[in-house]
């Protein structure tokens, strides 16, 4: 069977955090659907052919990073999917919940075309087609291609049948944090039963080269922690269940990771972080608190540096995505921060605040944060931060940890620059 992860028009609704990543490999409660989807082509979907249709900027970036060819070189010739045993779509804003491989697995054996619709928003969600009914589509197609081969399909797929399937998506970048709180729990149990960890305490699970300072307080109540392999925990922490920490992270001294956290590999986490999500290579290693927030990749937190996730009226938060105000009906909500971002010592990021990438914070974030900008409006500064410049920082980033640069790293920010341009154009005092 070939399966397709794709990314539809909606994905534009996940920046800034899908800005240098595909949406497949957005990270909530430790998983990513990209994963996901490579374990069932290896196990119960065996022999299958996996490949990913992504925005035009990021099609290199998914073959190096995440060994996923385009739909076109998938397909070579042919320029349409033939397999004895059909096609299997996945949209790539799909939450990678547990019970999502089964829902799969369930869909790839239907003898019968079908479809899986997301009820809030009527876009395809998975797709299953047979291989007679994808030849008999391929005529109608070849008399009309302007759109792509995925495009085609997808929107053919709305008129299969419909089935009712426990599978979700994501709709927003707050979506992430409120689904990585109801799952976090069930991954990590089902990470340590698919894995090889010793126990080294009621419900504490390690890899290989894992260490724990003296006087580390565990607290597993409602959750397994697991540490991935060379995790360091500083002593006099309290770590609380469920908790993951990716391979190499470090966890500094006298830290409270709480109430559900996701730490990528080779993070370096400190202060009073809860309820959050945190990509590879990002920093936020002094004393200061984050909560139920998302963080890209390759962002530094200098110290002190806090963020609000609850109102003073404790009422539920509102959040601005560019000119859509959504209520999001959730108490605790804190910031999403895009890839290569970083603040600056006691910055203070107020409630619910988006920040773009390739952004400089400063002072008090009262507001949304462009990507690009140099945000210092306490002190009367808001400024266009150059794509050069994010080059050249990028380039000392990768090095202090052995990274090498890329040409493909450079055009992304050079991308990602383009990409976000209208969004400052929208907010006019981002000048030079």
């Amino acid at each position: 069977m070939q399966i397709i992860c794709f990314e539809d028009a909606r994905v534009n609704q996940l920046v800034p955090i899908v800005q240098a990543r595909p949406a497949y490999a957005v990270t909530c409660a430790s998983l990513r659907l990209v994963d996901r989807l490579k374990q069932l082509v290896a196990g119960p979907l065996q022999g299958s052919s996996l490949s990913g249709s992504v925005r035009s900027y990021l099609t290199l970036i998914q073959k190096l990073d995440y060994e996923l060819e385009s739909v076109e070189q998938a397909l070579g010739g042919s320029k349409w999917p033939s397999d004895d045993d059909g096609l299997l779509i996945v949209n790539a804003r799909m939450v990678p919940r547990v019970a999502l491989d089964d829902v799969l697995v369930t869909l790839a054996g239907e003898t019968e075309s079908c479809c899986v619709v997301d009820p809030e928003d009527g876009s395809v969600l998975i797709a299953r087609w047979t291989a007679a009914d994808l030849a008999a589509k391929q005529a109608e197609y070849a008399t009309d291609s302007r759109q792509s081969v995925v495009e085609f399909l997808t929107e053919q797929s709305l008129s299969l049948p419909k089935r009712s399937a426990e599978a979700s998506a994501f709709h927003w970048p707050h979506d992430v944090v409120a689904w990585h709180m109801k799952e976090m729990r069930e991954s990590i149990e089902w990470r340590i039963a698919h894995g090889n960890y010793k126990q080294t305490a009621d419900g504490v699970f390690v890899g290989e080269g894992v260490s724990v300072g003296q006087y580390a307080a565990i607290n597993t109540d409602d959750g397994p922690i697991l540490l991935e392999n060379n995790v360091k925990v500083g002593p006099f922490c309290y770590l609380e269940g469920p908790l993951y920490a990716g391979q190499g992270t470090r966890v500094i001294e006298h830290s409270a990771i709480k109430d559900g956290v996701s730490l990528g590999h080779t993070v370096k986490i400190g202060g009073e972080v809860e309820a959050s999500v945190i990509e590879p290579y990002t920093n936020k290693q002094h004393h200061g608190f984050l909560g139920h927030s998302y963080l890209g990749s390759w962002i530094n937190l200098g110290a002190g540096t806090c963020n609000s996730d609850l109102k003073n009226t404790y009422g539920t938060i509102n959040i601005e995505y560019g000119e859509t105000k959504i209520a999001t009906g959730m108490q605790f909500l804190g910031c999403f921060i895009g890839d290569y971002s970083k603040s600056a010592i006691n910055t203070s990021i107020f409630t619910g605040k988006v920040i773009g990438v390739c952004s400089m914070l400063y002072g008090f974030v009262t507001s949304n944060v462009p990507s690009f900008v140099n945000y210092a409006r306490l002190f009367g500064q808001t400024a266009l931060l150059p794509a050069d410049v994010m080059i050249s920082t990028q380039a000392r980033m990768f090095a202090r940890r052995n990274v090498t640069q890329r040409e493909c790293d450079k055009q992304l920010i050079l991308d990602m620059y383009a990409q976000s341009e209208a969004e400052r154009e929208a907010t006019d005092q981002y000048t030079l």
